[in-house]
């Protein structure tokens, strides 16, 4: 009977090894990023607590040039929601692809304001 107790546990101690190396082996060792995180660049939200409605947004490069900055009235940014992450990541992208365009931005408008309010 001990036997067989020790034998099951020798073979559950070698199969979750296994499932285990099998899941390094597919992300070959590399953590997943979230989907919100954009590979061209990051964002950066200045608020403040008294004032909840109005934060100023800056967008980065990866190579920490400032590309883009827009502040934002009348929205509270919750950045604790999966869309308002996702909102960001896709105004950071426009705003990286155009950047790259041309060089500069010239009077883009209220991107994230515009993606922020409910319809």
């Amino acid at each position: 009977m001990k036997n067989l107790k020790a034998f099951a546990l020798l073979a559950a101690l070698v199969i979750s090894a296994h499932i285990t190396m099998a899941q390094d082996d597919a992300t070959n060792g590399q953590p997943r990023s979230p989907k919100w995180i954009s590979e061209k660049g990051y964002w950066v939200i200045e608020s403040n607590i008294k004032t909840p409605k109005s934060s100023i947004v800056r967008f980065y490069t990866n190579d920490q040039h400032l590309i883009y900055t827009e502040t934002v009235e009348g929205v509270v940014l919750n950045v604790k929601k999966k869309k308002t992450l996702m909102n960001l990541k896709n105004v950071l992208e426009k705003v990286v692809f155009a950047w790259e365009k041309n060089g500069e931005l010239k009077d883009i408008g209220e991107l994230v304001a515009v993606l922020g309010k409910k319809k």
